[in-house]
């Protein structure tokens, strides 16, 4: 199993995402799915602490960090019809993104919150999204 439900785990995504998300259409409520998803294994390992996993009926892959499987964190969104994957380099700058979120502390995300460089993955009903 990819993730374990310890009660802590949390779901994030990077400004960056979230503008790639609005644009391409895709709800908080779809990313908190994909995240539950992920806890019982249905996600695309790359090693690392790196996954991808479709999202929007599968036409947008999403790269999505979770080094120690606490906190999930959505990095990048692409559409299939525009590529098949991402490359190598990108993979190893990915895999040193998730080492980095890794070992960042509860203060550490509390203030990237604040800058919002990051913003919680909410559910429909305004809920945090928990594991």
């Amino acid at each position: 199993m990819v993730g374990q439900d310890d009660g802590r785990s949390k779901a994030f995504k990077t400004a960056w995402f979230d503008r790639a998300a609005r644009k391409a259409g895709i709800q908080d409520r779809e990313l908190a799915i994909a995240i539950r998803q992920a806890v019982q294994g249905q996600i695309e390992d790359l090693g690392g602490g790196v996954y991808k996993k479709r999202v929007q009926r599968s036409q947008f892959r999403s790269i999505i960090l979770a080094k120690g499987r606490v906190n999930w964190v959505f990095v990048y969104l692409f559409a299939k019809q525009d590529r098949s994957n991402i490359s190598a380099a990108e993979l190893s700058a990915f895999r040193k993104l998730a080492d980095l979120y890794g070992a960042k502390s509860d203060t550490d995300i509390q203030a990237e919150l604040d800058a919002g460089e990051l913003m919680e993955v909410f559910d429909d009903d305004e809920t945090q999204v928990q594991q």
